[in-house]
Order: structure tokens, then sequence, then C-alpha cells
């Protein structure tokens, strides 16, 4: 049962790994941009929603739900006014200003922060755990793991359902022919941006309540986010879970 326990909970943490990487693998399907700063971005996200908690004394949920379109413009209007200008033929621009972007986000968080760990509190949740037999489950994991395979379901109807997820789709096969049948390319890359965005959004909630945080691990979110891409297949979202 040991055996069983641990793969288990090894799978419940790749719930966390798949929120990681779901935004990075998202934005890499349409646009072909490897974010060096996404980490970074998970977070400034996990510090935002801790303002809001330690602020307002609002639940980290809600907090989420609020940070949530503050998140969706910051990643619109970064990759609108900042990296359309780095894509093109040469993968390089897009990995030096996003190299850039990550080092400015950790000197701007230690700076306004400190290098001090923090955390964000969801009181008795933390500790509730569920029963199946002698195997015992923590609610925050099971609830991580469900909310990445429901990220992961929402991103795949946006992307096959929907009017914006057609233009996605065409955008990421040939931006020059979409442009023309009426497709503003520049704005399609940012609005999946500020998706990815979203998804960084929860993945910041359940980082933060899970661990602890500070201005410098978000490089080593980055590693977990590239691993589970790889694994699952560049671009590809339920490659992205079974990676993670």
């Amino acid at each position: 049962m040991i055996w069983v326990d641990t793969i288990i909970q090894g799978i419940l943490l790749g719930g966390l790994y798949a929120l990681f990487a779901a935004g990075l693998s998202l934005v890499f399907g349409i646009m072909r941009l490897v974010n060096l700063a996404h980490g970074d971005l998970i977070i400034l996200a996990s510090y935002l929603i801790l303002i809001l908690v330690t602020a307002t004394g609002m639940n980290p949920f809600v907090a989420a739900i609020v940070a949530a379109p503050v998140l969706f413009a910051l990643g619109w209007l970064l990759q609108r006014f900042v990296l359309n200008r780095t894509l093109g033929d040469d993968i390089l621009p897009p990995l030096l200003v996003t190299f850039g972007l990550s080092i400015v986000l950790q000197n701007a968080l230690l700076e306004g922060f400190s290098a001090d760990s923090q955390r964000i509190s969801l009181g008795a949740l933390e500790t509730a755990s569920v029963s199946v037999g002698s195997l015992s489950f923590g609610v925050i994991p099971l609830l991580t793991f469900a909310s990445a395979i429901g990220v992961i379901l929402g991103l795949n109807q946006l992307f096959y359902r929907t009017g914006i997820g057609r233009a996605f789709r065409a955008t990421s096969d040939d931006a020059t022919t979409a442009s023309l049948m009426g497709i503003r390319p520049n704005r399609v890359f940012a609005t999946a941006t500020g998706i990815a965005m979203i998804v960084v959004t929860i993945s910041a909630l359940y980082l933060g309540t899970r661990a602890n945080f500070d201005p410098s691990i978000g490089p080593a979110r980055l590693i977990y986010a590239f691993e589970a891409v790889i694994i699952g297949g560049l671009g590809s979202l339920w490659g992205t879970l079974a990676g993670a």
C-alpha cells in the first residue's frame, strides 16, 4: 500500500505541474513562443493573490477570481506591446526578451516583498483529507488535480469549439493567410497570452496554498512546466497533462 500511496500522490502532484505547464503549452502551440518568464509570472500571480487575501481578508479562491482579470490584462498588454515585436523566424529575440523580463520580475518582487518566503493560508482546508480504505488523500491535492483536468478540458473546448479557437488554429498554421481572411494575428496572440495568464492565476493559487514561495523560485517552476510540455509533446494540452 505504500507503493500505491506514493504513485497516487505523485499523480496528484502532477496536477499542479500540469497547471504550471498548460499556459506555456497554449502559448507555444499558437505562436511558437518560449516564455522564459512563465515561472516568474506564476510567482507574481501568487503575490497578487496574497496581497488581496491579506489586505481584504477575502477567501483565496475569491481572491484568485478577482486577480484573474488583472492577470489577463497584464498578459494581453505584455504580448500586444512587447512580445509581438519579437516574433519571427529567429527564436532568439523572444528568448532574450523573456529572460530579461524574468530578471526584472524577480528583482521587483525581491524589492517589494523581500526574500522571506510567504504562503497563502486556507485555514482548516489545508489539513483536510479524504480516506479511502487505508489510504488518505489531501483535499487540496485532489482539488488541484481536478482543476488541472478542468483547465485542460476548458482549453480544448475553447480551442476546437469556439470562434476564437478557430482564429487561434488558423493563426498558428499560417498567420499571413489568416490576416488576409480578416484575422488580426497580433490581437489573437495577445488574447492567447491573456488566457494563458488566467491559467497562471489558477496555478499560482494552488502553488501558494500548498507550499511556501519567494521571489527566486520562478525558474524552478518553469523547469517543471518545460518538462511536462516536452514529455507530453509541444503544443499538446492532453499530452501536457500526461507529461505532468
